[in-house]
């Protein structure tokens, strides 16, 4: 097992700091990856940090890290959380420990979010802590 965490994100949070601000908050997703990547390195840990609009890389990038021997993977899957049994499948065919990440709490929100294909695979959900959700589950990632 390498020391990587595969950090993957999904549609639109390529977005984040300019959409819905008011949901989302105004930190980026290069302010994430800083943010990471100075925490990685205080727990001996390397981030690979991907985002795609696209469900199948996605998919690619779990068996990857499976492939690669990542430490754990770190998926914020966006919109397709509460869509895709595709990604549910992946997840459940690897053995890489995976952590569900959100930035609001998808429970407190549109009724539609409150299934999650993602989380019924996941092996924990850090959610509704803003930019921080990341930097929780990295902390959790480092301890598995």
């Amino acid at each position: 097992m390498s020391n990587t965490v595969y950090v993957l994100n999904g549609p639109n949070l390529n977005l984040l700091g300019t959409r819905e601000p008011e949901i989302y908050g105004t930190t980026t997703l290069d302010d994430i990856a800083a943010m990471l990547a100075e925490r990685a390195g205080t727990l001996g840990l390397t981030i690979d940090l991907r985002q795609s609009n696209h469900e199948g890389d996605l998919v690619d990038w779990i068996q990857e890290a499976q492939t690669n021997g990542a430490k754990a993977v770190l998926l914020n899957a966006g919109a397709f959380t509460h869509t895709s049994v595709a990604l549910h499948d992946a997840i459940k065919s690897v053995a890489v420990p995976v952590i569900e990440v959100h930035l609001s709490n998808p429970h407190a929100r549109e009724q539609f979010r409150h299934k999650s294909y993602v989380g019924m695979a996941a092996k924990a959900t850090v959610a509704g802590f803003g930019a921080q959700s990341y930097l929780l589950a990295l902390d959790a990632a480092a301890k598995l």
